[in-house]
């Protein structure tokens, strides 16, 4: 007897969410297990002004804070912030960060409002900000990259234009990772402007199964099956005490460190927005780095000024990178079935915002 397509589908599917549901089981416990090992292990706050430390200072400019003397010190940090019509915000985020750092690369990805005549006006003859521009927008990964190459300091700050740095967040971040061996990358506390931690800081990596738990609605379900359904973002759970390790940061505030860059390499510029930063993370992860969470070094975030006068353009691009990212790391791992119904999950959602916006725009001509 034929088998029609749609229960060969069927049966497919049900397959597939079984072995979802086996992968994550194994995934959960991988992660108790490599938890358990970083506790014991790597999780000592040492200064980096220490014996201990002192080796992985060697070569480098400087450390953030002498010890002995009590004093603030610049560590041998580039920062490197990507624009794209930030107005006056972008002054406002070098403000906080240059006296933090050795110096400020200004990547301009082809602005046309007056942020950067701003930012030249505001440090004119200040030697610590250098401005590169481009012909054209090439995307955030790419632009990151260009600043990275010109950097002449080892330790590459990533910054968005729209984040404010409090006092000393630099130094804190420095602290750690130069504290802990085994990190590559951290990033820290990003906050609302109302003051309450933002969603994407902290997160776990938006697998296939958790993107379609996500989309399903089945998160409300967390309450039953909390590891099993678990949001990806992790600011909702209570704030850590002290530094821990995370599967991903956001790209709005990550400093790396360079042993760890020159194993994984820069940054995909195949994304020209959005999902490059998970990317970057998954790949540390792959190479055997940690990524650590610092929850004592905060830094503000006005999520969205850069893109907010083109939100259909933005939305292209971030589904766009969102497929790539799931084709280029699960297409081996997890059923072709399975991955192609979050595939269409992704772009069914986009559809949704396009014509939501469409109908918007409407609405207010009339």
């Amino acid at each position: 007897m034929s088998i029609s397509p749609i229960s060969l589908f069927t049966r497919s599917l049900h397959s597939s969410v079984a072995t979802l549901i086996r992968q994550s089981l194994r995934f959960l416990q991988a992660r108790r297990d490599r938890a358990a090992a970083w506790h014991t292990t790597a999780k000592r706050d040492t200064c980096p002004c220490s014996a201990n430390a002192h080796s992985l200072l060697i070569g480098y400019a400087r450390s953030p804070f002498n010890c002995a003397a009590g004093s603030f010190v610049t560590p041998a940090i580039s920062t490197i912030i990507v624009n794209y019509n930030a107005g006056a915000g972008l002054v406002s985020c070098i403000q906080s960060v240059i006296n933090q750092v050795s110096e400020v690369i200004l990547v301009d990805n082809a602005s046309h409002d007056n942020s950067v005549a701003l930012a030249e006006a505001q440090f004119a003859g200040d030697g610590r900000l250098r401005v590169i521009r481009n012909d054209t927008n090439l995307g955030f990964a790419a632009a990151c990259n260009i600043g990275a190459r010109a950097a002449h300091y080892p330790y590459w700050f990533f910054l968005n234009p729209d984040c404010i740095c409090a006092d000393a967040s630099v130094a804190e971040l420095y602290r750690v990772l130069t504290a802990n061996p085994k990190a590559g990358m951290v990033g820290g506390l990003l906050l609302n402007l109302d003051g309450s931690e933002q969603a994407g800081g902290r997160r776990l990596t938006p697998t296939p199964g958790r993107t379609l738990v996500s989309a399903l609605g089945l998160r409300h379900f967390a309450k039953r099956w909390p590891e099993l359904l678990v949001d990806f973002n992790l600011h909702q759970q209570p704030l850590p005490d002290t530094p821990i390790r995370v599967e991903a940061i956001s790209g709005a505030c990550m400093l790396v460190k360079p042993a760890a860059v020159t194993e994984v390499g820069l940054w995909d510029d195949e994304y020209f927005l959005h999902c490059e930063d998970l990317d970057w993370c998954m790949r540390f992860v792959r190479a055997g780095w940690d990524i650590l969470f610092v929850p004592s070094a905060p830094i503000t975030h006005a999520q969205g000024v850069c893109s907010k006068s083109r939100p259909l353009f933005v939305e292209w691009h971030k589904h766009k990178g969102m497929t790539r990212f799931y084709r280029k790391f699960f297409r081996t791992s997890y059923s072709l079935p399975l991955l192609w119904l979050v595939i269409m999950a992704i772009w069914s959602r986009f559809g949704l915002i396009a014509t939501a916006n469409v109908l918007r725009r409407l609405i207010q001509r009339n």
